[in-house]
């Protein structure tokens, strides 16, 4: 409450003080009773914490709870993407690899001269034949 809630509620509080003696016996025993009720459904006052209450380094529930859960609502499916596209690479360079591998083997394993590698129509040959696989 600011200072003019303040100083309203103390002007209605003297307004009504004003006029309590010229009320009946019967409101004052009723006003009274209400006040007394009032009391006794109020809530304790909670004491004064002297110290913040301390909080765990790592809070369990409120990962699963609230702006943390959002957040990992979002990250979850980002980190499966990265993880996927990182397979997707490694099997695409296993596969070039393998092809390299082939072709190589099938260099070495193959009766022409060291000359016919030094041919520009060789390596033509060779790079339609990568395309073909």
């Amino acid at each position: 409450m600011n200072t003019d809630d303040i100083n309203l509620a103390y002007k209605i509080r003297h307004a009504l003080n004003e006029n309590l003696d010229a009320l009946p016996a019967s409101t004052t025993d009723r006003l009274a009773a209400a006040r007394a009720l009032a009391l006794s459904r109020k809530k304790p006052e909670a004491p004064r914490q002297s110290q913040p209450a301390k909080r765990p380094l790592f809070d369990v529930k409120a990962l699963f709870t609230g702006p943390a859960l959002a957040r990992m609502a979002v990250a979850a499916p980002m980190l499966a993407l990265v993880i996927g596209m990182g397979g997707v690479y490694q099997y695409e360079q296993q596969q070039r690899l393998a092809a390299m591998a082939e072709i190589d083997a099938a260099v070495l394993a193959d009766e022409l001269p060291l000359t016919a590698y030094l041919d520009h129509g060789f390596n033509a040959y060779m790079e339609s034949q990568q395309r073909q696989q």
